[in-house]
């Protein structure tokens, strides 16, 4: 590609270091590879963050479709989640917790349906706008551990399910405990949570609500919504595949997790 101008979402030489190996799915001298891994990577983030389409991509990049297929190639093999749930565990190491967290919190949030999202962009009533719905799972210090896309119209409590399989899988089975708002309340909640030795907690707001109110437990999911709304990709669904929308989720937050993992890398250096 040559040298070109950088650009503020580039990956660092020190995060890159240690992206690298995940994302090196082929040596680097495999005959087929036109373009530098890191390129493409700087490419991908770009997008992420500036929202624009794949084709308006800046010349300097390598051509979108190299960018796009590497990516979708990088989304099928689990990269980007395997990189954020060791960054995860070496997040809560450098804080003095346990690498897998005994509780999480959980929570949704629909966004703005595009025509690429076809179908699954459905009425959400509580909203009142018609989209997708992500639903996820965080840890205390508001780390992503779980992940599910579905239609705007479903409820947070049928996710509760699918929710606690995938925490329990990234955590080898750590969690006990998770706290939720009350889209969660009812007995089918509590009793898939439990199916999978999960306590579901209900954190209500004390009195009448009125403006901003900062809830205990709930408020770290809500501050981990704000951190991916940082991502202009993920203001609205964009994306035909809903795999795509949550493997850019999962990209957004490997993207913030590198951030803070270097510079506890040169403690002490």
């Amino acid at each position: 590609m040559g040298t070109r101008k950088s650009y503020p979402s580039d990956v660092t030489d020190d995060e890159w270091a240690f992206a690298a190996p995940y994302l090196t799915l082929l040596c680097e001298g495999a005959g087929q590879r036109e373009y530098a891994l890191r390129d493409v990577f700087d490419a991908l983030r770009w997008v992420l963050k500036t929202g624009a389409p794949w084709r308006f991509l800046p010349h300097d990049f390598p051509p979108w479709p190299a960018v796009y297929q590497q990516a979708r190639r990088w989304l099928a093999a689990g990269c980007f989640e395997d990189m954020a749930h060791d960054l995860r565990a070496l997040l809560r190491i450098a804080a003095g917790r346990s690498p897998s967290p005994s509780a999480v919190i959980l929570d949704g949030r629909t966004l703005q349906s595009t025509p690429e999202s076809g179908a699954r962009g459905e009425f959400d009533g509580h909203k009142m706008r018609n989209g997708s719905k992500i639903h996820i799972a965080v840890d205390t210090l508001g780390h992503l551990l779980a992940l599910r896309v579905t239609t705007g119209k479903e409820q947070e409590r049928n996710q509760v399910a699918d929710l606690g399989a995938a925490v329990q899988e990234a955590t080898g089975q750590a969690v006990t405990l998770a706290y939720a708002d009350q889209g969660y309340t009812g007995d089918q909640p509590i009793a898939d949570a439990g199916a999978h030795g999960i306590t579901l907690q209900v954190v209500k707001y004390n009195g009448a609500k009125k403006g901003f109110v900062l809830v205990p437990r709930r408020w770290v999911v809500e501050r981990s919504f704000a951190w991916m709304g940082r991502f202009r990709r993920l203001a609205r669904d964009y994306e035909r595949l809903s795999t795509t929308l949550a493997g850019w989720h999962w990209v957004a937050f490997l993207v913030l997790l590198l951030h803070r993992w270097t510079p506890i890398t040169h403690l002490g250096s």
